[in-house]
């Protein structure tokens, strides 16, 4: 399972993501995208958005923290 998650350092929602995957002792690799430019593009080119966060599981497109879709991609009851 790969995750990815695009980020900034201030975003409230990136922090609340970032904490319900490691409560769930999910795996996931994180951009932060305010000083990675290329991971910012790479943000950009694979969901069309500029807001934080995005997240890529498994190739699927999470856009904020929608904990009911991040639960269904995972499979986490």
């Amino acid at each position: 399972m790969t995750v990815k998650i695009y980020s900034t350092p201030t975003c409230p929602w990136c922090h609340k993501v970032k904490e319900f995957l490691t409560a769930h002792k999910v795996d996931f690799k994180d951009f932060d995208v305010s000083k990675d430019r290329e991971a910012a593009q790479e943000m950009v080119k694979f969901s069309g958005q500029m807001g934080v966060p995005v997240l890529n599981i498994n190739g699927e497109l999470v856009v904020g923290f929608d904990e009911g879709r991040i639960r269904n991609l995972l499979k986490l009851k």
